[in-house]
């Protein structure tokens, strides 16, 4: 990861990035946290948005409930701008949206907003250009929150768990993307699959990462994301696994993937 592919993500306007997957437990607010983290280690000015309900990006980022009065839920509905919605975070140079308790009714109270399928592009027009990427933390789910953030968005970055079922559950990922272009969004694109919860040792991990890069070639990452206890431990702590243990196998998948991100941004750049 060099210091020129940052310069080359600042000579442009901000990249918005979905990392989204519609399964749960993939590694996505995992990778969301630790990508973002590694962005800005390499002086990019990072955004996250919390847009999930469940608001695992904003505890793991050490946000607690009581404090997320300005929030995600206030950015789709047009109460708040991203100006005061965006607070700081302990990581230099990433900033959060958090995640709010009334974000889990958006679902439903979408429906009736005029342009509901709008709300998050119409909410970032013009007011991200102070950061390189704007990273949206997805739900685990397909439903209006993650189509706003695949309209609003101009790639979508998939982490994928190394089990049987991977292979299924992305297909029908990538077939919504196709969908949100056709209808919405045409300049989507897919950024990468990372795959996640790699284990070395178990021969099903080396398969299911064989069968995606059979299917997929060249848009999965080089890097994979191993099982990694710190990982695990990290957000309990409010850190990024970055933070709380830098050394670890995780922290340094995190940053090679932070670096072949960089680089396809670069080539997009070009």
């Amino acid at each position: 990861m060099t210091v020129d592919c940052a310069a080359a993500a600042r000579s442009r306007t901000s990249r918005i990035i979905a990392v989204a997957n519609q399964k749960g437990g993939v590694g996505k607010t995992t990778t969301a946290i630790n990508l973002a983290t590694a962005l800005a280690a390499v002086d990019n000015k990072v955004l996250i948005i919390d847009l999930d309900p469940q608001g695992n990006a904003s505890t793991g980022l050490g946000v607690d409930r009581a404090s997320r009065v300005q929030d995600c839920y206030g950015l789709l509905s047009g109460e708040v701008s991203l100006e005061d919605a965006a607070r700081a975070s302990a990581v230099p140079g990433l900033d959060l949206v958090p995640s709010g308790i009334d974000l889990s009714g958006a679902e439903i109270e979408l429906v009736d907003f005029d342009r509901r399928e709008y709300r998050l592009r119409d909410a970032l027009a013009g007011t991200t250009d102070g950061y390189d990427y704007v990273l949206i933390d997805c739900p685990p789910a397909l439903g209006l929150l993650t189509l706003n953030a695949l309209v609003a968005a101009d790639a979508v970055l998939v982490p994928l768990q190394c089990e049987f079922f991977a292979l299924e559950g992305v297909s029908h990922l990538v077939r919504t993307i196709e969908r949100v272009k056709q209808t919405f969004n045409p300049g989507l694109e897919i950024q990468g699959i990372v795959l996640t919860m790699f284990d070395k040792r178990n021969n099903l991990s080396d398969m299911v990462a064989a069968d995606v890069r059979e299917f997929f070639g060249d848009v999965v990452y080089r890097t994979m994301i191993p099982r990694n206890v710190r990982v695990s431990e990290a957000p309990s702590h409010g850190k990024p696994v970055l933070l709380y243990d830098y050394r670890c196998a995780g922290s340094q998948a995190y940053l090679h993937l932070a670096g072949e991100v960089l680089r396809r941004e670069r080539m997009v750049a070009n």
